[in-house]
């Protein structure tokens, strides 16, 4: 099903608000396309049941609570149908934040969170290479992150 037919120009005013400032109430969304904050609600409401709006989150700034290395593995698996059951056991990891299924030379591909290089040994070691399915790694630690941010819906 194409989700954008479900979508009104309403719809995408209301999203590219809120991708803009996730903080903002439905009031004052309401307020500046002059619609109610109720009516925002519905829509939002509407843009969940589709799966469309997946809920919210905070962006933590992890270095100043001394979570001081950020890393990406790319994750070579025994056979590319463990998939499934092998990103079900790296979700049970609370340091992977990010799992990707990918093309290219890795079968995943996954972002994880440590507090320094002694956490991430005992992660790597200890949590990502007892799962199941998987043959081996390489990991790339991030030095910096320059840019998060939404792609602009227009």
């Amino acid at each position: 099903m194409d989700r954008k037919q479900d979508l009104d120009p309403l719809d995408y005013k209301i999203l590219e608000i809120l991708v803009s400032d996730a903080n903002l109430p439905f009031t004052e969304i309401g307020n500046r396309l002059e619609v109610s904050g109720g009516t925002v609600h519905v829509r939002m409401k509407k843009m969940q049941a589709l799966g469309i709006v997946k809920g919210s989150q905070l962006l933590i700034d992890y270095s100043k609570i001394g979570w001081d290395i950020c890393a990406f593995l790319g994750i070579y698996l025994d056979k590319s149908s463990l998939y499934a059951d092998v990103a079900k056991q790296l979700e049970e990891i609370p340091e992977v934040v990010n799992i990707h299924y990918t093309t290219g030379i890795y079968s995943i591909f996954a972002k994880i969170i440590c507090r320094d290089t002694q956490h991430l040994r005992e992660v790597l070691h200890d949590k990502i290479q007892k799962v199941n399915g998987i043959q081996r790694t390489e990991t790339f630690i991030s030095l910096e992150e320059s840019l998060i941010r939404n792609t602009p819906l227009f």
